[in-house]
């Protein structure tokens, strides 16, 4: 994407999330000149895409999606692909926060771990973001094709979930006493890069319609399961070989299980996450199953 068709999508984004006023208020917000703003809104004004002051028609947006080099899906819809972009900012943001969270639990590292935990407010700010920006384009035309749109609440707050966890993750080194033992750390980065690649191909299966991921992502969560039970093994043989003189040894294999668990859950999120793109594309309904429950 070019600087200038840059610049305009900020400002729209500007527009669509903090309602400004004027053109001098656009301009102060992104830094740059008034005159600058006007010469990129001026098409779009002349268009009636954008109207005084300041509101995008996102019923006629879509004209000017290809400006932004956007890939429009076959369920896609005027002015969906913004809040596609916030969905893709936030998974890329959280992403960052579990790599973060588990470079903390291998290396020890409490310092790394404390800026783990600080990423969750931005996590958070994202999903109410979103939400926000849902519920604008809902009440702008509640009959329209924006009906469908609280699916994108759904993803934001699956990927909101899995900042949670990124940060039960960061918890462990803040708080335990212990470095995690060498042969427990293997499962766990095994678990860990299996989650991100499950949570990166459940993104890319609901932002971009391809729903043929979600092969590729059961037979992660297979192998996640895997993982998981020899994970649990290793830390129950160690636990049966500790002599737990000191309180903090005890709670230290409680924690590690716990942390195993936390793997397992992103996977689980990452399922339904790409379950929704299948029933957001297709129409075939979710199941109603809790997912523990179909792996029986």
């Amino acid at each position: 994407m070019s600087r200038r068709n840059a610049t305009l999508k900020a400002i729209i984004d500007v527009i669509l999330y903090e309602n400004p006023s004027t053109q001098d208020e656009i301009a102060k917000k992104l830094g740059i000149t008034r005159r600058y703003v006007t010469k990129l809104l001026r098409p779009l004004i002349r268009k009636g895409v954008v109207k005084r002051a300041y509101m995008v028609d996102l019923q006629r947006f879509e004209e000017f999606a290809d400006v932004f080099g956007e890939e429009v899906t076959s369920r896609e819809y005027a002015g969906s692909f913004f809040i596609k972009e916030l969905l893709r900012d936030m998974a890329g943001h959280v992403c960052k926060q579990l790599e973060k969270s588990f470079q903390a639990l291998a290396d020890y590292d409490k310092e790394l771990a404390d800026e783990a935990l600080r990423m969750d407010y931005v996590t958070n700010h994202m999903h109410e973001k979103i939400r926000s920006s849902v519920d604008t384009a809902i009440a702008m035309n509640p009959y329209s094709e924006f009906g469908r749109a609280v699916v994108f609440t759904e993803i934001a707050y699956d990927l909101e979930r899995i900042g949670d966890h990124s940060g039960i993750i960061a918890n462990f080194t803040v708080k335990e006493a212990y470095p995690v033992d060498p042969e427990i750390m293997d499962y766990l980065r095994r678990m860990y890069e299996t989650a991100v690649r499950m949570v990166k191909k459940a993104m890319k299966a609901f932002l971009n319609e391809k729903l043929e991921l979600r092969d590729d992502v059961m037979k992660l969560e297979k192998e996640m399961h895997r993982i998981q039970r020899k994970a649990l093994n290793c830390i129950a043989t160690q636990m049966a070989e500790t002599s737990f003189d000191k309180k903090e040894r005890s709670t230290y294999y409680i924690s590690l299980s716990r942390i195993v668990k936390t793997f397992e859950r992103i996977g689980d999120i990452s399922v339904e996450i790409v379950d929704t793109a299948v029933e957001f594309y297709m129409n075939i309904p979710r199941t109603t199953t809790p997912e523990r429950f179909r792996r029986l």
